[in-house]
């Protein structure tokens, strides 16, 4: 298998689960674990819930900006800091899991 069909495969189900395609309140209880293991999911939450997380701008009658992305999406913006220490923490994983593999992993033929 080429590593280009095992990166499109994980993007793919990245991109379905991030919470942008199918919102985080839409997606079924079961499969809600990996909505939290995405890192694009992470980063989308990150992104809407720290520049728009806070507006108070009327949508409707009943209703703001704040009140629609807690209601639609589940974003709320009390919860901006945490997103940023897993944003932090995501890339010292990946890293953390590279250093791993290059010293597990040896496929050089002697």
């Amino acid at each position: 298998m080429r590593p280009s069909s095992v990166a499109a495969f994980f993007y793919a189900v990245w991109n379905l689960f991030s919470g942008f395609i199918v919102p985080r309140p839409r997606i079924p209880i079961w499969w809600r674990w990996y909505y939290w293991a995405c890192p694009v999911a992470w980063t989308l939450y990150g992104l809407v819930a720290s520049q728009f997380g806070d507006l108070q701008n009327k949508l409707s009658d009943d209703e703001n900006v704040e009140q629609f992305l807690a209601r639609y999406f589940g974003f709320e913006h009390d919860f901006v800091g945490v997103v940023a220490a897993i944003i932090v923490a995501w890339p010292v994983v990946f890293a953390f899991m590279f250093a791993l593999a290059i010293k597990a992993f040896n496929f050089q033929k002697r």
